[in-house]
């Protein structure tokens, strides 16, 4: 066991000499492969805090009443009271006029812009909050088609419509990020494939005259396994420096919006999977190399 481990360690050890007698190539592989890495490590971290985001979005079963710009205050308190004696209504909440524009100049900054109107161009909203019973779709679109039809009422609205749509784009997003990034995954293999195929022909004679003195091809094979091992593993970390560089440089404008980090569990899987992608594909050339360098 003790020689195994002595074996594997020298391998490792030989491919990362290797790589390093020739810095110029190698650095230019990983940054290639490094680029390619960091592409989807961006777009999962997009997916990641975006789905977050609308995860934290309460799916309110709220609807709201717009009035007509005809109807009165008095009115509008009465269409709130016959409203919190409905069976499925738990509760109403009535924004006059005045207390909407109230609202709408705090959170809009069209304060001084407002107070040259004439009059007050917001109508009175009832805010209808379902009984929780109400829980499909159906339901609350029955309740909703009720409230449209009151007098006084210009529209209704129901407030989850927007979050169930946000969510619908969330989940094509996803499936659009999970396609790019299996695409860049594939050609992380095969760039990694492609340079240990080109070692492999610059030690053609190397690797000949090992077959003549009987070493197996897995003897063979073991260093240049441990290349695409090495490629992987500093292009992941090269990736992961990239992300963390870009991230501080967006900090600032995005700490109101979102927290973008990746995890140590992110970081660890990130790295085992550009170290497992780099040996898979300096495996699937040499399956096909190896078997065509014979002695002559």
């Amino acid at each position: 066991m003790k020689g195994f481990f002595i074996v594997h360690l020298q391998a490792l050890l030989f491919s990362l000499g290797q790589q390093l007698r020739t810095p110029f190539s190698s650095i230019l592989t990983i940054a290639v492969l490094s680029i390619s890495i960091a592409l989807s490590g961006l777009f999962y971290l997009l997916v990641k805090n975006v789905t977050y985001l609308t995860g934290h979005l309460e799916t309110s079963n709220q609807i709201t009443l717009f009035l007509g710009q005809q109807v009165s205050e008095q009115d509008g308190r009465q269409l709130q009271r016959q409203l919190e004696k409905h069976r499925n209504i738990q509760a109403t909440r009535l924004i006059t006029k005045a207390e909407g524009l109230k609202e709408f100049e705090h959170y809009s900054g069209f304060g001084d812009a407002l107070k040259a109107l004439n009059s007050n161009p917001l109508p009175m909203v009832v805010q209808i909050f379902p009984r929780l019973s109400l829980t499909t779709q159906q339901q609350l679109q029955q309740l909703l088609d009720e409230l449209k039809g009151l007098p006084g009422v210009s529209v209704a609205k129901l407030d989850m419509q927007w979050v169930q749509r946000l969510k619908a784009i969330i989940v094509l997003v996803e499936r659009a990020v999970l396609v790019l990034a299996s695409i860049l995954g594939f050609a992380v293999i095969f760039i990694t494939g492609n340079t240990i195929r080109l070692e492999l022909q610059n030690r053609q004679e190397e690797v000949v005259i090992a077959k003549l003195v009987g070493a197996t091809n897995g003897f063979i094979a073991r260093p240049f396994l441990y290349s695409g091992f090495w490629y992987g593993f500093l292009a992941g970390i090269l990736a992961l420096l990239m992300i963390t560089g870009l991230m501080k440089l967006l900090q600032s404008p995005l700490e109101q919006l979102t927290r973008l980090y990746l995890g140590y569990q992110d970081v660890v899987f990130l790295s085992v999977l550009n170290s497992v992608m780099g040996v898979v594909g300096a495996w699937g050339v040499l399956v096909m190399q190896l078997n065509r360098l014979k002695p002559e």
